[in-house]
């Protein structure tokens, strides 16, 4: 860490998509909170901000930390991919990248829709699909569990939430895949194009989805918004519907599948936690919250100061944009005993931030909940045995900067059938 003349803390080194920060961020969190919890880092050209505390009043304040630029890209693309996305991704700011008044309007509606009723009627279908995917490879006894569990699992989940056609999954996921890197990372030229092709190509498909479900309600998330809509046309324009669709399309099975998949890394890594969900599934609850706070499926997120402003001592300027370390907070000192800890049973695992928290607060945080308990409960009655395979397997990330899951996790297991136990 470097100062500066301007008296404010400066890293020139920072980047958070160098491989040694992907491979391990939380190598670094302690020493941000102790040394400068709030500094520059030209490299991105952002404030990072990394203490529980401070993060935790900069979300709870939309009117001086403003979310519209969240997901701009985090460079500048090249010129026909720019032109692209411009011209194919014309998505109304609504909820995730929406400030009020507009957002508190648009998050009204679309979280009555969310409602916990239309959550709990999906779980016998989260079920459903999680048994399946189990029995597609429960004789292979060895598998790529991102591939065929983490990934699917939610995907499949949420397009079911939405009304997406089954028969449209496998489309849907491949358009979906690429938008991470050109939104949060750094793809070379020659991908740019390619990915702002695929999401102006999913938004035209939401489109077209949304207009026709408009003239056929059903029993999904996209009918209530529209019925939402049918009653006060003021409420809810079908562009705000579309960008709704749109965002949850992506926003609503990435975090899921890193949570999935990180929660059951952390656990095989230590195998005394795995059997203690085993014996006792009445702690998966919790251990899911522990597996939110520990190893973060969205370690940071971005906000843009509307005025100058002080955080932690440092004079901060207007028009500042911050990198939020979520993942960070949940490993602060000043919050959690021991942090560096994985503790199934950790009494405050449910303080983390990784949901955010004010008017932002993820709206699909039931949904994810939901998914990641069925997913172990499943997991540890089906496949008691399952383990990492190799246990020092190499584990690769996405390049971003906001999502983070492990590309690939293997895992096996005794595939001989009378070792199995049946589902609960």
């Amino acid at each position: 860490m470097q100062e500066t003349t301007s008296s404010y803390p400066v890293d020139e080194d920072f980047d958070p998509l160098s491989e040694d920060y992907l491979e391990d961020p939380y190598a670094y969190y302690a020493q941000f909170r102790r040394d400068a919890p709030v500094f520059f880092a030209p490299k991105i050209g952002m404030w990072v901000v990394s203490r529980y505390e401070d993060i935790l009043v900069i979300v709870k304040d939309p009117e001086t930390f403003s979310n519209a630029k969240v997901q701009e890209p985090l460079q500048e693309l090249e010129p026909e991919a720019a032109e692209r996305l411009q011209e194919g991704v014309r998505v109304t700011p609504t909820t995730s990248n929406a400030d009020p008044p507009k957002h508190r309007r648009t998050r009204r509606h679309a979280q009555m829709a969310f409602s916990a009723k239309r959550v709990q009627k999906l779980e016998p279908r989260v079920r459903e699909i999680a048994e399946g995917l189990i029995d597609g490879f429960l004789d292979e006894g060895r598998v790529d569990f991102v591939e065929r569990f983490a990934f699917p699992l939610p995907a499949m989940t949420v397009f079911s939430f939405i009304g997406f056609p089954e028969e449209d999954t496998e489309y849907l996921k491949s358009l979906c895949f690429d938008r991470l890197r050109l939104t949060w990372g750094r793809p070379p030229a020659e991908e740019q194009k390619p990915t702002a092709d695929k999401m102006s190509d999913l938004l035209a498909y939401v489109e077209d989805f949304v207009r026709g479900r408009a003239d056929d309600l059903r029993d999904d998330y996209t009918s209530d918004l529209l019925r939402i809509r049918e009653e006060d046309e003021d409420a809810l324009s079908l562009e705000e519907v579309t960008s709704i669709i749109y965002s949850l399309t992506f926003a609503g099975h990435e975090t899921t599948t890193n949570l999935i998949a990180n929660g059951l890394r952390q656990l095989l890594t230590r195998r005394e936690a795995w059997d203690e969900l085993r014996e006792d599934p009445d702690l998966i609850e919790n251990a899911v919250e522990e597996m939110l706070r520990f190893d973060t499926s969205v370690p940071a997120w971005r906000r843009m100061a509307t005025r100058p402003v002080e955080i932690s001592g440092v004079e901060v300027p207007e028009e500042a944009r911050l990198l939020l370390l979520l993942a960070s907070a949940n490993r602060d000192e000043e919050q959690f005993d021991e942090p560096d800890v994985f503790d199934i049973q950790r009494e405050n695992a449910g303080k983390h931030l990784a949901f955010s928290q004010g008017i932002h607060y993820c709206l699909g945080a039931p949904l994810a909940r939901l998914e990641a308990r069925t997913a172990f409960e499943l997991l540890t009655a089906r496949m008691p045995d399952l383990r990492l395979a190799p246990e020092d397997q190499t584990i690769e990330f996405e390049p971003n900067i906001s999502f983070r899951g492990p590309k690939e996790l293997w895992v096996e297991w005794t595939s001989d059938q009378t070792a199995q136990q049946t589902s609960p």
